[in-house]
């Protein structure tokens, strides 16, 4: 059967999943869902309460016991089978995803084989989960180490990708043993339902994986966080929330992981392939329409290769279709909000009114959505917003350098410490450099660093903790450790 808006949308629960039951929010209010693309509303769904993230609290924890007894076999099988199924319901999943947040439809099924790694790579890991047997310096005691699952944890997922920042919380703490409670977006609350609705067919007992879909994120989650029962809290989004909740977590002193905002520099050396610089421009700025933590938001070009680097940029971005991502031939969706399509514009006339120049794009592009053009900016001055804040949009502001050192400080010159992209084709400045970036990620020579096989995070205040790797699924274990006396 041909997969079709009205059969995906109608295939999708858009109730709570709590306890392992689809309910209705208990005051029986629901809330709209828009296509970013034309405005117009997709479907409706739960609008939960402060009164259902209690329940949902309590049927995680209610779980959590004989969860954390399973054996890590049966955690793995589950994650594998879920895996299978995402892939096999790739197509439906993509069309869901860029109906609801806008991105084009090979990008959602991009983001569809990127979410399932994640189930595959920590069913892999549950099984790997191990501690360690020591005899004591004086040889009177042995020490034992052993881990064990952190316990119910609360998950807020943005809505930039609304299935893979899912899965790559949840995978972790499925393989751990650990419950939770899982608060979507309430831009993209569908994805994420639809996850759920697999994680149910495939087995996942009741309590484990529970759902709250709510238009009031703050209200709903803060009690939750302030439950002493409650023992993780993990969060993607932008710095300002993520600190509002670390302070909100201090009560009850809670395991953290929060992948916050970043201000990526993209940085082309005199030495660098500039094709190759260019391509990773585009993957670097243009993934997700440039709607990623990840996103290159600074791009620092050496003098001596600068003008043919942004011309050919300028020429590949304003090469670009926009338009409604399940369109044949779109490359670039809309942004989520009219608030977000608007801040990108504000950010370009800033720059524009301190002397930049744009080459190609500058403003809205045509349509009822929220649609921005491919913009390449020139000759930026440093002093300008978009090289301090988060553009979170196709917009590439350029300037140039001259030395290593002089490229190095103002890459390392932002509160935000995620990601950092350099072209070289020099090994030694390849490790001099990425030693002296001030970020959690380094990627050289390629412009994607995102694999669930590696460890993502950053440092500064573009938060702490990993996910993914062999690092992510130790967010999720305490280690004990026991000593025992041999006399």
């Amino acid at each position: 059967m041909a997969v079709t808006q009205k059969s995906v949308l109608a295939s999708v629960p858009t109730q709570l999943f709590i306890g392992g039951k689809w309910q209705e929010a208990s005051s029986k209010a629901r809330f709209d869902v828009h296509d970013p693309a034309t405005g117009a509303v997709l479907t409706s769904v739960a609008d939960g309460s402060i009164a259902d993230g209690g329940l949902a609290l309590d049927a995680a924890v209610a779980a959590q016991e004989e969860w954390a007894r399973s054996a890590p076999r049966d955690r793995a099988e589950l994650l594998r089978a879920a895996f299978e199924l995402v892939i096999e319901r790739t197509e439906e999943l993509a069309l869901l995803m860029t109906l609801e947040m806008g991105k084009p439809l090979a990008e959602a099924r991009g983001e569809v084989a990127y979410a399932a790694e994640f189930f595959r790579w920590f069913s892999e890991e549950a099984v790997r989960v191990h501690g360690r047997y020591a005899v004591a310096p004086n040889g009177a005691t042995r020490l034992v180490t052993m881990k064990q699952p952190v316990g119910p944890t609360l998950m807020i997922t943005p809505w930039n990708f609304p299935l893979a920042m899912g899965t790559r919380k949840i995978g972790p703490a499925i393989a751990a043993g650990c419950t939770m409670v899982v608060k979507p977006a309430h831009e993209t609350p569908l994805s994420m339902l639809a996850l759920a609705q697999i994680l149910e067919e495939v087995g996942v007992p009741a309590g484990v994986v529970n759902v709250i879909t709510t238009s009031t994120s703050g209200a709903v989650c803060e009690p939750i966080i302030r439950d002493r029962r409650l023992r993780k809290l993990t969060f993607t989004g932008s710095t300002a929330v993520g600190k509002a909740l670390v302070e909100q977590s201090a009560e009850q002193l809670l395991r953290l992981s929060m992948e916050l905002g970043g201000n990526a520099p993209f940085i082309v050396f005199e030495d660098a392939d500039v094709d190759a610089a260019v391509e990773g421009a585009m993957l670097a700025k243009m993934r997700n329409i440039g709607e990623a933590c990840t996103s290159a938001n600074r791009f620092y070009v050496h003098e001596s290769v600068a003008a043919e680097f942004t011309e050919k940029f300028a020429a590949r971005m304003g090469g670009l279709t926009v338009g409604k991502g399940t369109k044949k031939g779109v490359d670039v969706g809309p942004l989520i909000t009219a608030k977000a399509r608007d801040g990108v514009h504000e950010l370009v006339e800033d720059a524009l009114s301190r002397g930049a120049t744009a080459l190609v794009g500058g403003g809205p592009a045509d349509g009822r959505g929220f649609f921005y053009a491919p913009t390449v900016l020139a000759d930026v001055p440093l002093d300008a917003r978009c090289f301090t804040e988060e553009i979170f949009g196709p917009v590439a502001p350029v300037c140039t350098f001259s030395t290593e050192e002089q490229v190095i400080a103002a890459a390392n010159s932002t509160e935000y410490g995620l990601v950092g992209y350099v072209f070289t084709r020099d090994n030694a400045r390849v490790i001099r450099v990425a030693e002296a970036l001030d970020f959690g990620m380094i990627g050289i020579n390629t412009g994607i660093v995102s694999n669930p096989a590696a460890p993502f995070g950053g440092v500064k205040h573009s938060g702490f903790g990993r996910e993914g790797g062999f690092e992510g699924i130790e967010e999720y274990l305490e280690t004990k450790y026991v000593g025992i006396a041999l006399s």
